[in-house]
């Protein structure tokens, strides 16, 4: 039975820290370096980028990182596996080679790749491939406008790479923790139906997909945790069970604890099935304990057969738009906002029906007897998308300029854009899986073909989920107070959805969570939702609701005109909601919160 295998995260996103590679490399024990550098809006940025520079379909960064630390992996024998080849796995492997050569190192590189499907939609192609519809299951019959078409591809590709003797593995449109599950599978040996070990390592890797919201990033509860202005990144030991260890290396800031563990845990999921390309992962069934300072064990993860279609990423150009922002300070915020509002439409040579969308708030940021400017002046804010770029821009500012000194005092415009930008429009798909080989190819010539994993008929043992608890118990008194005194929450986006994750500290505080917060209650705290499917999914091992929210999003983040397009701050608007919360569970009772629970 191999050790467990120690993977190390130093990228959560295109453009974070590009110190952390080394400080991976160089602060303590791994095994493998990885990280996350793709997200549905990077693909599109990635397109766009290519159009404008040839070459520009990868993440430059990872090959800088990568002149950092190279000499020291190739020394220590660390793995480095990265999805940082985005729209071009093999320009980025061929760009990792140079430095390699610069360098005088010859670290083994090979690229995966088969994610790609845009040259397949042409359905007259000899390998054509059908898309449909992830909402609706439908056949997408028009694909001339998509700019990116990109499967998303399990760790087998990866897995083989390893196998074969790569150092570094560069891969296109894999999950986000395919980059931990591959090399897991490779250390362990495991088989293709090993569902459980899998499924650990698919779990540990969502943890540490996102770096350092991991270890005290983007935490509810974040002014109890030390170091936070330099927050270091995780790690996941993953042992030969699928069970793992999440950790961080002695002396960097933040922490790791079952609230931060939990918290990355309801990020971007939707059911606590977590559908996957290599196995459908229960996250009903996690178990965590804090296993010492800065460890959480992570185990019970149980697996299931993966579906037998794959999630692809589409995009499209959807056009342009505009923004104009103007101030509104002071007294009769509302009369101001309509003044502006019929004096601009007056002045604009267009009327709002005629452009795509058009999409207008007062944003009410002004507070009574303000002390300082900024507390006396709410925003008009006017968004405009439309697929003629002459139609924007200067039209819009034109209008604008003609209220400058004709309409409500103290006329400002604070941040404006008027200039068009163009924007994107994500549309998930579905292929089936056994049409979508990956390919494994070293820049030695080696090539190599993984097979889909194949569908399954065995019976999968029914998972018994626990009965909510009875609704008569006896709080006692209640008084008013933020949610957030006593939950905490993660939320982010799902393409046009979003997804809200609540956790309580104490299995008390869960079962009054559980009670009281519906659907229809979750509705009424967050009025956008209030037209929307809302579904409700309940995670009782680790003392959690998740919520995704339908349509909040629209097309997704790039054409999403709310103020927080990816929903980021969705769940930090829940937790400053004011209702009354049992005064047991706020006090410094054995109800209390603590940060440092035993999930049975």
């Amino acid at each position: 039975m191999a050790e467990p295998i120690r993977i190390a995260n130093c990228s959560g996103f295109y453009g974070d820290r590009m110190s952390a590679a080394a400080e991976m490399v160089e602060g303590g024990p791994i095994d493998v370096l990885t990280g996350d550098w793709l997200a549905e809006l990077t693909m599109l940025i990635l397109a766009r980028t290519r159009e404008r520079r040839p070459g520009g379909g990868y993440a430059r960064s990872f090959v800088r990182q990568m002149e950092q630390v190279m000499g020291a992996c190739v020394d220590g024998d660390i793995k480095v596996v990265s999805n940082a080849g985005g729209l071009d796995p093999r320009g980025c492997a061929e760009a990792v080679a140079e430095v390699a050569d610069r360098l005088g190192l010859a670290p083994r590189i090979a690229c995966v790749d088969g994610d790609d499907l845009m040259s397949r939609l042409d359905p007259d192609g000899a390998d054509a491939v059908t898309l449909r519809s992830f909402t609706t299951g439908e056949p997408m019959v028009d694909t001339a406008k998509l700019i990116t078409a990109n499967a998303y591809l399990g760790g087998w590709g990866i897995a083989e790479a390893l196998r074969r003797g790569a150092d570094i593995v560069v891969t296109g449109r894999v999950t986000d923790a395919a980059v931990a599950c591959g090399p897991a599978a490779w250390h362990h040996d495991w088989a293709i139906d090993d569902w459980d070990a899998l499924a650990g390592a698919v779990a540990a890797g969502h943890v540490i997909e996102c770096g350092t919201q991991a270890t005290g990033g983007n935490y509810s509860f974040f002014t109890e945790v030390d170091g936070m202005a330099r927050t270091g990144f995780p790690w996941a030991e993953i042992a030969s069970d699928g069970s793992s260890v999440i950790g961080k290396h002695e002396g960097t800031g933040g922490a790791v604890t079952v609230g931060t563990v939990t918290a990355q845990l309801l990020y971007e999921i939707d059911a606590p099935g977590y559908l996957g390309p290599d196995v459908t992962t229960r996250f009903d069934t996690i178990r965590l304990t804090q296993a010492g300072p800065d460890r959480v064990l992570m185990d019970s993860v149980r697996g299931e057969p993966p579906p037998p279609t794959l999630k692809v990423a589409t995009n499209e150009l959807g056009g342009y738009r505009s923004e104009i922002n103007v101030g509104l300070t002071g007294l009769d915020i509302e009369a101001k906002a309509a003044l502006v509002h019929e004096a601009f439409w007056r002045a604009c040579p267009h009327d709002p029906g005629d452009y795509a969308k058009v999409t207008e708030r007062v944003v009410r940021t002004d507070k009574a007897d303000p002390a300082t400017n900024e507390e006396a002046t709410a925003v008009w804010r006017l968004s405009v998308f439309d697929h003629d770029e002459d139609r924007l821009g200067r039209t819009l500012s034109d209008a604008m300029n003609e209220l400058a000194l004709a309409t409500i005092p103290g006329m400002f415009s604070p941040g404006s854009a008027a200039r068009p930008r163009a924007f994107g429009v994500y549309r998930p798909a579905t292929v089936p899986a056994a049409v979508v080989p990956q390919y494994v190819t070293f820049l030695d010539g080696e090539c190599t073909v993984v097979d889909p994993v194949p569908p399954t008929d065995e019976p999968v043992a029914p998972i018994p989920s626990p009965s909510p608890p009875a609704r008569d118990r006896d709080w006692g008194p209640s008084s008013p107070s933020p949610l957030g005194r006593m939950l905490g929450t993660r939320s982010g986006d799902k393409g046009g959805n979003a997804n809200l994750g609540v956790f309580a500290r104490s299995t008390d505080a869960f079962e009054w969570l559980d009670g009281f917060l519906s659907t229809d209650r979750l509705r009424e705290l967050l009025p956008e939702a209030g037209p929307l499917r809302v579904d409700r999914h309940r995670l009782p091992n680790i003392w959690s609701l998740n919520f995704v929210i339908h349509g909040l999003l629209g097309d997704g983040v790039a054409a999403s005109d709310r103020q927080d397009p990816q929903a980021k701050s969705l769940g930090e608007w829940l937790r400053a909601r004011v209702v009354d919360v049992p005064e047991a569970l706020l006090g410094n009772s054995e109800h209390a919160p603590r940060d440092t629970k035993v999930s049975s």
